[in-house]
């Protein structure tokens, strides 16, 4: 039996995370008291304490609620299908185009580490849909957790790499950069 959350509840947590989203874009997290988070929220300080334990507990939120669209994206891109070839870039431009959308927030995520971990957090929700949910058609010699750790980390790279760039590249691009690394051995190096 599925639960419904309260509507009240749903609408207060709505506006303390666009409360924290728009001062988050005014000031540093630091500096973002409970009361200014309340007042923008049109609520009070118990009303906040009734929900979140701190304002770090409040953005750890925001966060989740993204990570967990952006796995649904990931998802998303191979629903149905019995296989896919990692070198095909069209299953991912919908990932990028989502992290293009709210790279206000995966830079938060990503860059600032306002929240210590968010990094790993990150890459702990798409390794474990690879754990759970895919696996490779052909064994490999060596630990498949290693790969999965691998890919997920170097799409952190890719997507780090973007946001310093400041989203200069198109979702197109990346998606393309992306299958490239995954289709490809870079070789050997000169020095």
């Amino acid at each position: 039996m599925v639960v419904k959350e309260d509507r009240r509840v749903v609408r207060t947590r709505t506006n303390l995370k666009s409360a924290m989203l728009k001062l988050l874009s005014e000031k540093d997290f630091k500096e973002i008291s409970i009361t200014e988070i309340s007042k923008v929220a049109n609520c009070n300080r118990v009303t906040f304490y009734s929900h979140y334990k701190d304002s770090s507990h409040l953005l750890e939120d925001i966060f989740q609620d993204y990570l967990e669209q952006l796995a649904q994206y990931f998802r998303d891109s191979f629903k149905g299908k019995k296989s896919f070839l990692l070198s095909d870039p069209t299953r991912n431009v919908p990932i990028f185009e989502y992290v293009q959308k709210n790279q206000f927030v995966f830079s938060l995520m990503l860059i600032g580490e306002v929240i210590p971990g968010s990094q790993n957090h990150f890459c702990e929700t798409i390794t474990s849909i690879s754990r759970s949910e895919l696996q490779l058609k052909e064994e490999v010699w060596f630990d498949i957790e290693a790969i999965n750790f691998y890919e997920t980390y170097a799409l952190l790279g890719l997507f780090i790499f973007w946001i310093k760039e400041d989203f200069q590249t198109t979702p197109e691009e990346m998606a393309q950069r992306l299958s490239f690394l995954h289709s490809t051995s870079l070789g050997e190096a000169i020095v």
